[in-house]
């Protein structure tokens, strides 16, 4: 029985980190769709959803059998209930995804526009995919350092979207002219700010998995790490 709960337990680990790997080349092709205003990228983007969306469910299915057949304890728990989490985050990172995508396909069909002074959104989705890429390898490597240093970024990505905000403002008094694409630019942002919180999410599910301590809304702890280094 222990041997084979060890199997699916690999398994399940395995489909996990391969929805992560997927779930982080679409944020990365989204963010791309935008600068590039390549529409056909972007539906690429929006197509894929349904594929994660069953993944999802898969994974879940996955968790709740190990549960009720194994009745795991201890670290065996703690992982199960992580990777539910973690799967729920990664699906809405998807969902996330979908919607930069929506707005790229917009922006494909309007005119360019380059105001003198713009909030550079290709630095704030390097950020964010960098956090989530980091999530996931604190996952692959139980690396609880890391995961700590993901959660202690985010702050910087949220103000990096209320840089956004400003300069939308600002921009949009200025070009009333540019206004819908401005929104939409806005909009992309403020999804990218909702992706970093989930990459945050499942970085304190790895803490939680190896060191069983739940972190959530500690994000000072992290911060005053971060001051120290």
């Amino acid at each position: 029985m222990a041997k084979h709960m060890e199997r699916e337990i690999e398994n399940l680990k395995k489909r996990i980190l391969s929805l992560g790997a997927v779930v982080e080349d679409i944020v990365q092709k989204s963010a791309r769709s935008i600068k590039t205003r390549d529409a056909g990228m972007a539906q690429d983007v929006i197509d894929f959803d349904i594929e994660i969306d069953q993944t999802e469910v898969v994974v879940e299915e996955e968790c709740l059998k190990i549960l009720a057949l194994h009745q795991p304890v201890a670290s065996d728990l703690r992982f199960i209930v992580a990777v539910l989490k973690i799967n729920n985050d990664l699906e809405r990172i998807g969902d996330l995804a979908v919607n930069i995508a929506e707005r790229a396909v917009f922006l494909a069909s309007q005119k360019q526009f380059k105001p003198i002074i713009f909030f550079d959104f290709e630095e704030m989705a390097r950020k964010t995919q960098s956090m989530l890429k980091r999530s996931l390898d604190a996952l692959v490597n139980a690396d609880t350092e890391l995961a700590r240093e993901v959660c202690a970024a985010d702050d910087e990505v949220d103000a990096m979207n209320r840089e956004m905000y400003l300069q939308v403002q600002n921009v949009i008094k200025a070009h009333p002219e540019q206004a819908e694409s401005l929104i939409h630019m806005l909009s992309a942002s403020r999804h990218l700010e909702r992706i970093a919180d989930h990459a945050t999410n499942i970085a304190e599910d790895v803490i939680y998995m190896i060191e069983g301590e739940i972190v959530r809304h500690r994000t000072e702890d992290y911060r005053k790490k971060d001051e120290k280094k």
